[in-house]
């Protein structure tokens, strides 16, 4: 009984607490720098961040141990679906231009 009651007042809280709301995203500015292979890295990048988490990156000495990194992590940890061919493509435009 005592949980037939706490439900019925949360559903009723919640439909007065919770209004829709609206809002508009602003528009892509970022862009992947011009480069060798950009079309490999937007077709696998892009699909889950924006070109300026990688422009944010800090420096780094040995930029092809780092993107190799980076690429790797985001295959094996973050699952993302990059075909083994092109994981050399992604990582020479990366060392190349950032």
């Amino acid at each position: 009984m005592q949980r037939i009651v706490l439900l019925a007042v949360a559903a009723s809280m919640g439909s007065s607490l919770a209004a829709p709301v609206n809002y508009k995203t602003p528009d892509e500015v970022a862009a992947f720098k011009p480069g060798p292979n950009l079309e490999v890295v937007q077709g696998n990048c892009s699909a889950c961040h924006s070109s300026d988490y990688v422009a944010t990156q800090p420096p780094m000495k040995d930029k092809r141990a780092f993107w190799q990194a980076e690429v790797t992590k985001m295959i094996k940890v973050y699952g993302a679906p990059i075909d083994d061919a092109d994981v050399g493509k992604i990582v020479d435009y990366l060392a190349a231009t950032y």
